[in-house]
């Protein structure tokens, strides 16, 4: 919902395009000290608490924005706050989830179980997407500002806030097992420099995904065909739809191929259509490529944080999980503000044409690093038919 109607609401507070962009890097350094911060020190910020912590931002920031703070205070909000405006997950929420859930089923569950989280995750983001489209409807029948039906979104931010929050309370609660590796996490040892190069090459995919975070390929599609926050919403929604029907298929790639050729081979063709969006001559048109990536987008997430809690050792989940995923909201910090600066110069779609582009190098890197381990890393077809896939002990 926040990262729909995002633009939309700072355009209404005056903001333009590269005043836009820049706020969106703010908050995404923002989130990625937050996730720097947790990562350094695993043993007293255990991954419970962290997410405790961050829905308590996440409340602040909603209310702030709701009651349409002063400008200086939201961009302060946002640098210390979790409010994304990708429409997936940048903040300091994602590495606490993907630790405690890898602490949760055994290694050749692990991709089965992360495609079911990707699953959820994208139709919540697409839940939020079309309820975009009710700010819009109550600025047209019942006399709202935009500005008012925007901020009418952040209040339901601030109450989602308080919800998370209530649930997270009760895994602070539920400490675990004294003999399992997740109640005594510790920093980054002996995977040490498996974590920072896989890092470095996530940090290359996230700067090519700050080019066209959700928010900014909204921006685009208002000013190249004319959208309102309306059919803004409805597009970024059936994306995240498609992105989430496609996470469902990782695993019984991963049992054939491999997480690596996973990764790389589904990946590519997402960059390849983001190369092409721009050159889209209509609005049918473009909507339809934007679909099409997002059916082949998401189709190495699950594979690639499995991949992760694999390779290093179970104390040293946490912190791989932080580190691994700093370059979501650090490496996308930066490039919003070139997006935000492209967009203002040009309704072309030059953000998505480099995006694209970052992201075939990626792939390509990735492949020629860790390809090798695919003949190792491949799950056994035989869990399907005997584990439920969560519940287990930890390994």
């Amino acid at each position: 919902m926040a990262a729909a109607v995002l633009a939309g609401y700072l355009t209404a507070r005056g903001l333009g395009p590269t005043t836009i962009g820049a706020v969106v890097t703010v908050t995404l350094l923002g989130s990625a000290a937050l996730v720097i911060g947790t990562g350094l020190r695993p043993e007293r910020f255990t991954p419970p608490r962290v997410a405790v912590a961050t829905a308590g931002l996440m409340i602040v920031v909603g209310v702030a924005f709701a009651a349409r703070a002063p400008i200086p205070l939201l961009v302060s909000l946002c640098l210390i706050g979790p409010l994304n405006p990708g429409g997936g997950d940048v903040s300091a929420f994602l590495p606490a989830e993907q630790a405690m859930l890898a602490g949760a089923v055994p290694p050749e569950g692990r991709t089965r179980v992360f495609a079911r989280f990707t699953l959820v995750a994208s139709v919540g983001a697409a839940i939020g997407g079309y309820s975009a489209g009710v700010p819009a409807w109550l600025d047209t029948h019942r006399g709202w500002t935009t500005l008012d039906a925007a901020a009418s979104v952040f209040w339901v931010y601030a109450a989602i806030g308080v919800i998370v929050a209530a649930i997270y309370l009760r895994w602070v609660r539920r400490d675990a097992p004294a003999g399992s590796p997740a109640a005594n996490p510790t920093r980054l040892g002996p995977s040490r420099r498996t974590v920072y190069e896989l890092t470095a090459l996530f940090g290359l995919d996230s700067a090519a995904g700050g080019l066209v975070l959700t928010s900014l390929i909204g921006l685009w599609l208002n000013r190249r065909f004319g959208f309102d926050l309306a059919a803004v919403g409805s597009t970024l929604a059936t994306m995240a739809l498609c992105s989430a029907a496609s996470a469902l298929a990782a695993p019984r790639l991963v049992d054939r191929f491999g997480p690596i050729r996973t990764m790389a081979f589904t990946h590519a063709p997402a960059g390849v259509l983001l190369c092409v969006i721009p050159f889209a001559p209509s609005a049918p048109v473009a909507v339809g490529l934007l679909l099409a990536r997002a059916l082949t987008s998401n189709l190495d997430v699950p594979a690639r944080t499995a991949f992760v809690m694999n390779v290093v050792t179970p104390p040293e989940r946490a912190a791989a999980a932080a580190f691994t995923n700093v370059p979501r909201a650090l490496a996308a910090a930066i490039t919003p503000l070139a997006a935000g600066w492209m967009l203002h110069r040009s309704d072309f779609g030059w953000p998505l044409l480099f995006g694209g582009l970052l992201k075939l190098l990626y792939d390509g890197l990735l492949l020629i690093r860790f390809g090798h381990l695919d003949a190792t890393m491949r799950q056994p077809r035989a869990y399907r038919a005997t584990h439920a896939g969560v519940g287990r002990p930890d390994q």
